[in-house]
């Protein structure tokens, strides 16, 4: 099994500089939630800017995703209107919402952003033409080469990676105990054990938020993606039609793990928005779920007393192959190129990741594991998933993020398809075949 490893190594040398400097600090998600809204907003303490003074006649327009740091970020951005100045509005897409569509609309309608995101490789090469090449910001020299790949393109980097991200099944530590289980399950075998053993105790096993297409047709399928012998050749092979998910063993356990989520789910899984998933999971109503860090401000909101853990999603019973989680750059912060503004919004994402304002936002307000080796932090600021997570990436059990590199719109559909499989609309032969007849018709586009 190849692994991918960019976003492995980032994480191995931000947990060698904790290890180096003991944390300390001010600072540390894909998407989340409902529609966000609008707000102004701007800045703090040290500009941690080009050198030059922010215009106090401007203002910015920020268009971002991240539904869950949503009220943060307009907090961050109040301080830097306080330091500087500057006014920067924000509105937030995400979750049940299409990004990537309503960033097109916005776009066509002339309503162009100055501050927008990318999530990198297939959608780096989209937007190329629209973003302001980074590299030479301050930065720059601070990032891993591994966190670059996904927006670098000819030798160029064109985005600010916005922190690093781990998923996988989150369990309640608590249940766990209560159920009688006491080891990780690591193999699919285990895991219907464990799922037994929690329904047998009265306790919902999973809690399925299948009402969001990225949950089951981005993150669930990746599951497919990355534990192929070599996902790149994998997926380069299926855009030109000369593979299909059909023949191909890694797909075919890959949907048992589905069917046991089903078996032992919630009640009805494609009615669960994010924001219900994550409520329920919180609030005890069942023991797994899958998402990653960016829940951890979402499950203290609810209950900052319960103990999450985080474990694998095995496929079949290859320990070697499963014993993992996936870890990868959710998103970047990119500048829009045509933008009248675009100096000003290189200083305010400059100062953002070199400020102590904006180092203390990114660790204590919006939990993230950062991407930049100068944003240092100790684990307990970062919740027990993001602590979960560095384990793995310590004893060098993770696997990357591949949708990415499918063809724009192939995991929209692939979530739709997904749901009709889970309703028992269509039959695994059928999810596969539409499946290949889906990446082929959009990699042709």
């Amino acid at each position: 099994m190849k692994k991918t490893s960019f976003l492995t190594m980032a994480l191995l040398l931000m947990v060698s500089l904790l290890a180096a400097c003991g944390g300390g600090g001010a600072m540390p998600n894909p998407e989340t939630g409902a529609t966000g809204g609008t707000g102004t907003t701007a800045g703090t303490t040290d500009s941690g800017g080009d050198g030059d003074a922010p215009a106090s006649d401007v203002t910015l327009k920020m268009f971002q995703f991240k539904v869950e740091i949503a009220d943060a970020m307009e907090k961050l951005l109040a301080e830097y209107k306080k330091e500087t100045g500057v006014n920067i509005t924000i509105e937030t897409v995400g979750g049940g919402a299409d990004y990537g569509a309503a960033l097109k609309a916005k776009f066509a309608s002339g309503d162009e952003p100055d501050i927008f995101n990318n999530g990198g490789y297939n959608e780096a090469q989209l937007w190329k033409d629209r973003m302001e090449d980074l590299s030479d910001q301050p930065w720059v020299a601070d990032l891993t080469d591994n966190v670059k790949d996904p927006m670098t393109m000819d030798g160029k980097l064109y985005g600010l990676p916005m922190n690093i991200e781990g998923y996988g099944f989150l369990y309640n530590k608590a249940l766990f105990e209560q159920a009688g289980i006491t080891e990780i399950p690591t193999t699919l075998t285990a895991l219907r054990e464990a799922a037994q053993k929690l329904k047998d105790a009265g306790i919902v096993p999973f809690e399925n938020g299948y009402q969001e297409w990225w949950v089951i047709g981005q993150h669930l399928v990746n599951d497919a993606y990355a534990k192929q012998a070599d996902p790149d050749k994998f997926i380069a092979d299926w855009r030109e039609g000369k593979t299909s998910v059909a023949d191909n063993e890694i797909f075919n356990q890959w949907i048992d793990l589905v069917d046991l989520t089903m078996e032992f789910s919630n009640d009805r899984p494609l009615t669960t928005d994010y924001n219900t998933q994550m409520t329920e999971f919180a609030s005890g109503m069942a023991a797994m779920t899958q998402q990653g860090n960016w829940t951890q401000v979402q499950i203290d909101g609810i209950d900052p007393e319960v103990e999450i853990g985080i474990l694998p999603m095995p496929i079949n019973d290859d320990v070697a192959l499963n014993d993992n989680i996936f870890v990868g750059v959710p998103n970047n912060w990119v500048v829009n190129k045509d933008s009248a503004n675009k100096e000003e919004a290189k200083k305010f994402l400059n100062w953002m990741v070199t400020s102590e304002t904006g180092k203390r936002y990114t660790v204590e307000e919006f939990k993230f594991i950062p991407a930049l080796k100068t944003i240092t932090y100790e684990p307990e600021q970062l919740g027990d998933i993001a602590a979960g997570i560095q384990e793995y990436v310590q004893a060098d059990k993770t696997l990357g993020w591949q949708w990415p590199k499918l063809p724009d719109g192939t995991s929209q559909e692939f979530g739709a398809l997904m749901q009709a499989y889970v309703a028992k609309k269509i039959t695994k032969e059928e999810l596969f075949k539409q499946m290949d007849e889906t990446v082929l018709k959009l990699a042709k586009k």
